[in-house]
C-alpha cells in the first residue's frame, strides 16, 4: 500500500514539475515574440501581440530568432472563377508579395480600406500589389493552423484508442495494463457518472459514443493548446467556430432524438393556462428560445473560458514590456510578479481544460436526457 501511495505522489510531483516547465517555455516564447514586436515598433502594442497569438493563421509559428520568424508553412487552397489553386503559404513571404494573383492581407501591407479584411486572401490587380475590390474574395479552403491542429488531435485520438481497442482484443478477461489502464477509468466515469446519470439506464448507450468523442476531443485540444511548442499551441477550443460546430451537433441530436413528450412540453406545456398559449403563444415562444439558448451557452462557455486563460497569461507577460518601455529596472521588477502570476494562471488553465471538457459533455448529456425523457 505504501509503495502505491509513494508512487502516486511521485507521479503527481513529476506532473507538476513538467507542467511548470511547459508553462515557463510558453511564457518565454510569449516574451520572445513580445520583444520582437517591441523592437519593430516605436511602442509595444500588447493588444496586437495577444490577438496574434490567439487567432487562426496560415502558418504555424515556431519561434523568433532575432528578426527572423521560424514557422511551418501550411497549404493554401483557393477556388476562384472555376479555377483551383494550391500552394504553400510561404509563397506570400509574410505578405510582402503576391502569388498567382493573390495576396495575404497582413499588418505590414494592409491599407485603411483593408482594416476589416486583415488575414484574408484577396485578389490583386495584375502587375501590382493593389487589391482588386471588384473581383471579390476567393473561396478559401486552406489548411490553417486550427485546421492542422484538428487533424493532429484526431490522429492522436485515433492512435490512442485503436491501441487501447487492440489491447482489449488481445487481453480478453485480463486486468487492464499500460495505456489501457489509464483510459478505462475515464471512459467508465463518462459512462456511469455522465451518460447513465443524465440520460438513464435504458437510453444512454446510443448517446455514449458521441459523448465520449466530444469529451476526448475537447480535452485533447485543451491540453495541446497549453503546450507551447509544435504541434501544440493552437487555440482550437478558443475558436468560436469550433465550439459552435460542436454545439450545433448537440443541438441537431436533440432535434432528431427528441421524443413526442419533449415536443409537447415545448409547444403545449402542461399546466400552463390556455391564454398563455393562444392567441399569442407566449409559452411556446419562451420554450423555443430556451431550446435555442442551450447550444449557444455551450458554444460561448467553452470559447470564453479557454480564450480568457490565454489572454490573461499573455497580458501578464505584456506588463513586463509595457513597464520596461518606461524603465528597464521597472521592467525587471514587474517581470518577477508577471512570471509568478503567469505560472499560476497556467496551472489554473490546466484545471480549466479538464473542467470545461467535463461541463460541455455533462450539459450535452443533460440536454439529451431532457429530450428523451418519458412521461410520468
Amino acid at each position: 500500500m505504501y509503495f502505491y501511495i509513494s508512487r502516486s505522489g511521485t507521479i503527481q510531483r513529476i506532473a507538476i514539475i513538467l507542467t511548470v516547465i511547459f508553462i515557463s517555455i510558453q511564457i518565454s516564447f510569449a516574451s520572445e515574440e513580445a520583444e520582437h514586436t517591441n523592437n519593430q515598433k516605436e511602442g509595444f502594442n500588447a493588444g496586437e501581440m495577444i490577438i496574434e497569438h490567439i487567432i487562426d493563421a496560415h502558418e504555424w509559428h515556431i519561434m523568433t530568432i532575432g528578426h527572423t520568424h521560424v514557422s511551418v508553412p501550411l497549404p493554401i487552397i483557393l477556388y476562384y472563377d472555376g479555377k483551383l489553386d494550391i500552394f504553400m503559404s510561404s509563397k506570400f513571404h509574410h505578405g510582402h508579395k503576391s502569388y498567382k494573383g493573390y495576396k495575404l492581407v497582413t499588418e505590414d501591407i494592409k491599407t485603411q480600406s483593408e482594416e476589416e479584411r486583415k488575414g484574408d486572401i484577396v485578389r490583386v490587380i495584375p502587375g501590382t500589389m493593389e487589391t482588386d475590390y471588384n473581383a471579390g474574395l476567393p473561396l478559401d479552403l486552406s489548411i490553417t493552423k486550427n485546421v492542422a491542429a484538428i487533424f493532429i488531435s484526431l490522429l492522436l485520438i485515433c492512435i490512442i484508442f485503436i491501441s487501447v481497442g487492440k489491447a482489449y482484443t488481445k487481453r480478453k478477461g485480463q486486468a487492464p495494463k499500460g495505456l489501457q489502464s489509464f483510459m478505462e477509468p475515464i471512459i467508465l466515469f463518462i459512462r456511469d457518472e455522465v451518460a447513465k446519470a443524465s440520460i438513464g439506464e435504458k437510453r444512454y448507450e446510443k448517446f455514449l459514443p458521441y459523448l465520449l468523442t466530444l469529451f476526448f476531443f475537447i480535452i485533447f485540444n485543451n491540453l495541446l493548446g497549453l503546450v507551447p511548442f509544435f504541434p501544440g499551441g493552437a487555440n482550437l477550443t478558443g475558436n468560436i467556430a469550433v465550439t459552435g460546430v460542436m454545439a450545433l451537433f448537440t443541438f441537431l441530436i436533440i432535434i432528431v432524438k427528441g421524443n413526442k413528450q419533449y415536443w409537447i412540453h415545448i409547444f403545449n406545456t402542461p399546466g400552463v393556462p390556455w391564454w398563455l398559449k393562444i392567441p399569442v403563444p407566449l409559452m411556446p415562444v419562451v420554450e423555443v428560445l430556451g431550446m435555442l439558448t442551450k447550444p449557444f451557452v455551450l458554444m460561448i462557455r467553452l470559447f470564453a473560458n479557454i480564450t480568457a486563460g490565454h489572454i490573461i497569461v499573455l497580458g501578464f507577460m505584456s506588463l513586463i514590456f509595457i513597464f520596461g518601455n518606461r524603465s528597464v529596472a521597472l521592467g525587471y521588477g514587474v517581470s518577477v510578479l508577471s512570471v509568478g502570476f503567469g505560472i499560476f494562471i497556467g496551472l489554473l488553465e490546466l484545471l480549466v481544460a479538464f473542467i470545461q471538457a467535463y461541463v460541455f459533455t455533462l450539459l450535452s448529456a443533460l440536454y439529451f436526457g431532457m429530450a428523451t425523457e418519458e412521461s410520468h
